[in-house]
């Protein structure tokens, strides 16, 4: 069955009706990416000329430039050109999850009406780069169907414990946090009644413009007004894991200008940095190097699924499990930067999962290295 995805389109219109061909966006984007308008025109499977000429047009629509080009220099955005991509990037990141939700939904819906013989997994999930490619691994070998339904941590374990989904995602730090961030767990996840199954590891830390200007290198640089803070949404996992590592440093939150904002991807929270609205943001290394931005690593983690104990016994689950160990996957995530495969698949025990996640010698190394971490 074809799948619905759903993402946000942008529609500039004229008093007399004249439209902007919504692929002004991917264009914007490609020369902010390639720096080059013969690149860009072919990234978009447009000719140079054709390229060229819808160029002028919008830029007369405007009223100003888009694009300069500079002889031996390529193709850069105009400061409207940059402002333009950043908002079409700004919408589609904090739109995504809702978005993505939805479509999951429809999919669903027209897979009963069409009485498709495949089972359907639900998965309720903390946003993550390598749980959102889970769906289209599943679809490409044909496999169950997934239904992802974007949400906090905590909302998806709540989900899994009242049974309203199969699978939950949601993610821990590695070392002396874990404890404090696995207690707030307990209260859905039952022993006896629930299992782990590893996923992978990613980075944490905070997302700066590029050539980080303010030489922020640490939580407690955020302290004061010099610095304009954008932070994720209240219940969300990453808030849980910032409000802690706080804790831990004795930095007060409320020293940190705009830390009650509230943004629901870390993609979001990147655009918001790379519009210059921000100063800093908090969350994932993939994030960060989207929009260009400098990263420092602040804390690892481990990003798992959790599940009845007896699900993996079940063919959708069984799929799901087989797949993680695949070589597919492993194509999958080796390119997202600060993420790492973590024994994907791996069905583990409560005090297992919670012992794999206990500081070490090798993690205290791992993390001193980490708090002596440079923008890169």
């Amino acid at each position: 069955m074809t799948r619905i995805t759903i993402r946000p389109s942008w529609i500039f219109a004229s008093e007399t009706g004249e439209k902007v061909d919504p692929v002004l966006f991917d264009l914007l984007a490609a020369i902010h990416e390639g720096g080059k308008l013969t690149v860009a025109a072919r990234q978009v499977g447009l000719s140079y000329r054709y390229t060229w000429e819808l160029l002028e047009r919008w830029q007369r629509f405007f009223g100003a430039a888009l694009v300069r080009k500079e002889r031996g220099r390529g193709a850069t955005l105009s400061v409207l050109g940059a402002k333009l991509l950043w908002a079409a990037q700004r919408s589609d990141a904090s739109l995504f999850p809702q978005l993505t939700n939805i479509a999951s939904e429809l999919n669903v819906e027209i897979g009963r009406a069409l009485r498709a013989s495949r089972a359907v997994l639900h998965l309720h999930a903390s946003h993550g780069y390598a749980v959102e490619k889970l769906p289209e691994l599943m679809h490409r070998h044909g496999h169950a169907a997934i239904d992802l339904q974007y949400m906090g941590s905590a909302a998806a374990l709540a989900s899994l414990a009242r049974g309203a989904c199969d699978i939950a995602g949601f993610h821990v730090p590695v070392g002396e946090l874990a404890p404090l961030l696995w207690q707030q767990y307990t209260r859905w996840l039952r022993p006896r009644r629930h299992a782990v199954v590893r996923l992978v590891t990613r980075t944490q830390g905070l997302m700066l413009p590029k050539g980080n200007p303010l030489r922020i290198t640490s939580l407690a640089d955020l302290a004061g007004n010099r610095v304009r803070f954008v932070n994720r949404q209240a219940g969300s996992g990453t808030r849980s894991l910032l409000d802690a590592l706080l804790a831990r440093e004795r930095i007060d939150a409320s020293r940190i200008r705009g830390y009650d904002s509230g943004e629901f991807t870390h993609a979001a929270v990147a655009a918001f940095v790379a519009s210059g609205m921000a100063d800093a943001g908090f969350g994932v290394e993939p994030a960060a190097r989207q929009f260009k931005l400098a990263f420092v690593p602040i804390v690892q983690e481990r990003y798992m699924l959790a599940c009845r104990s007896d699900a993996p016994a079940r063919e959708p689950v069984r799929e799901l499990l087989a797949l993680l160990g695949s070589a597919a996957y492993r194509a999958m995530i080796d390119p997202v930067p600060g993420y790492a495969l973590d024994q994907p698949g791996t069905v583990e025990s409560l005090r297992t999962a919670l012992g794999t996640l206990h500081d070490t010698p090798a993690t205290r190394r791992s993390a001193a290295r980490t708090r002596r971490g440079q923008p890169s």
